[in-house]
Order: C-alpha cells, then sequence, then structure tokens
C-alpha cells in the first residue's frame, strides 16, 4: 500500500539504525491492515539526539521508536513516562503531543517477556535463577519481565562493576528477584544452576564481535537468549546449538515490543503471527 499526502508518520532513532528490522515490521502491519501510514529509519548522532527529536515533532510525526544508543538518554528528554519506563530508566518508544509533551514508554519488557511466553510457557522460571549478560538499559527492561514470570534471582555479569550496582539499586525496589553481581572472572560460579542465560549486549550484531565465554558451564537443559536479531543465528546461539543447548533468538522480542508501538503511531491492532515471522526471516536472510 502507498502512502498518501497524509499519512501517518512514525520511525525509528539509532545510532547506528540500518539493521533495524522495524520499518519491515511496521510496513507489514500497515499493508495488511489497509493503514495510510509511514515508518522512517532516522539515524542520529547521540549529540543530535533532542536537536532531532524536536525537528520530527514539528515535521508531523506522531512519535518514534527508539534504539541503542538513545534509550536512557530519550528516557531523559520525557516529559512523563510510564511505569515500566521508569522503572527500567529508559525509554524505547515516545508519543508525540500536541502540546509539544513527549511521552516515554518502554514496550521492551512487555516484549521480551511475550517472546520468553512463547518459548518457555508461564511458570518456567518461577523461582528459578536467570542469568543477565550486561547491564545497560535493554537489561533494566529485560530484568522487569523476568520479574513479571517469576525469576527467583537475576545474575548481572557486567564488565562494569558499578553499571552493574547502578542497575541493582534502580530495580531493587521495584523488582522481586534478587540482583547479584558477578565479575566476568566469576562466570562459572554465575551460570551455576541457572535455568536460562540473556545476552543483552550489542555484542553479536551485525558489524560488532561476539560474546566469547565457555558455555560448558552452564546447566545442559538451560535456554540460552541474544536479544539481538540482526544476524537471526548470532555466534553465541550458533555456539550454543551446537553445544546441544535450547536457545531463543531477538526476533521475538522485536515483534512482541511492536505491537503497542504500532498501536500508539497508526491506532490499528498489529498481531504476532508465524506468517510475520517468516516474512521477518526472509526479510534478514536476504539482508534487504
Amino acid at each position: 500500500m502507498r502512502a498518501s499526502g497524509a499519512a501517518k508518520l512514525a520511525g525509528i532513532v539509532g545510532w547506528p539504525v540500518a539493521q533495524t528490522l522495524s520499518p519491515r515490521l511496521h510496513a507489514y502491519w500497515l499493508n495488511e491492515l489497509g493503514i495510510d501510514g509511514l515508518y522512517v529509519p532516522l539515524p542520529v548522532r547521540p549529540e543530535d539526539l533532542s536537536t532531532v527529536l524536536r525537528g520530527v515533532m514539528k515535521a508531523g510525526f506522531k512519535g518514534v521508536n527508539v534504539t541503542i544508543p538513545h534509550k536512557e538518554a530519550a528516557f531523559a528528554l520525557c516529559h512523563d513516562c510510564d511505569l515500566a519506563a521508569r522503572v527500567a530508566g529508559a525509554a524505547n518508544l515516545l508519543i508525540f503531543h500536541a502540546d509539544g509533551r513527549i511521552e516515554g514508554r518502554n514496550t521492551d519488557a512487555a516484549g521480551f517477556a511475550g517472546a520468553l511466553r512463547e518459548h518457555l510457557g508461564n511458570d518456567a522460571l518461577r523461582k528459578k535463577p536467570v542469568v543477565v549478560l550486561g547491564a545497560g538499559g535493554a537489561a533494566r527492561a529485560v530484568a522487569v519481565a523476568l520479574h513479571d514470570l517469576g525469576a527467583g534471582e537475576i545474575r548481572v555479569v557486567n564488565r562494569s562493576r558499578a553499571r552493574a550496582e547502578q542497575l541493582a539499586v534502580a530495580l531493587s525496589p521495584h523488582i522481586a528477584p534478587k540482583i547479584r553481581i558477578f565479575e566476568h572472572a566469576d562466570w562459572a560460579k554465575a551460570a551455576n544452576d541457572a535455568v536460562l542465560t540473556v545476552n543483552v549486549t550489542s555484542a553479536g550484531m551485525k558489524g560488532t564481535s561476539s560474546l566469547e565465554f565457555s558455555l560448558e558451564v552452564l546447566p545442559k537443559d538451560a535456554w540460552i537468549c541474544d536479544i539481538v536479531y540482526n544476524p537471526l543465528d548470532t555466534d553465541l546461539l550458533k555456539r550454543a546449538k551446537k553445544a546441544g543447548f535450547r536457545t531463543i533468538d531477538g526476533l521475538g522480542m522485536l515483534m512482541h515490543q511492536g505491537v503497542p508501538a504500532f498501536a500508539a503511531f497508526y491506532g490499528g491492532e498489529a498481531k504476532v503471527t508465524p506468517a510475520l515471522r517468516q516474512y521477518l526471516e526472509e526479510a534478514l536472510r536476504s539482508g534487504k
């Protein structure tokens, strides 16, 4: 479906942003639902974020999604935020209002929880330990999702202990799972009896180096998840599959977090379906 001059406008800001599948995701739903709209990728340097947001607001955009490295900076620019964004300290969805206000939301937590439920059901993590690799804005959203799924303990492994401690201080008053911090050298201790390990860093994303750590110390029945979706099979997931672990890629999180964003931008009821996943997998394979 072609957009008209009256099309509803939205987009995604990031640096870089060429790797994102969000434009294809929203274009699929726009076409499926017959909505007159456009979704535009916007490469934005960190120092230009505020200027660009004001510019697209004036241009009539309904809002934007936010990807790395802007989620925490975007949160700071919001006039008001939902609870998920406040708890996470990061916003991945900005909604622009006619009076100039920017409303921030965080749909990453709900998106990740939705993806995990597809694979694990509702109770697989209940009172169980989970390892989170990384301590940025995505880690906070993942921690909120793990709280929603009843995890018993969240073990954060991060290069910077200070950043991990900041995450623990910010989240502990709001979530039930106990947060424990581990150095990279203590990876084996963190991995012991963990039912799920989640990479929330950008390592393994197209154009970046991959994570290097031993999988042998994980329980054989553990799940390994990478929220990176481009490439779909990251080096981490390839190694995990070869070693016999069950894996979860980042595409489910992308699709599920996009549903509330689509509703905010265009007013339509988007759905996550096998056909949508197949369409996005084909886009990743083709590299287009």
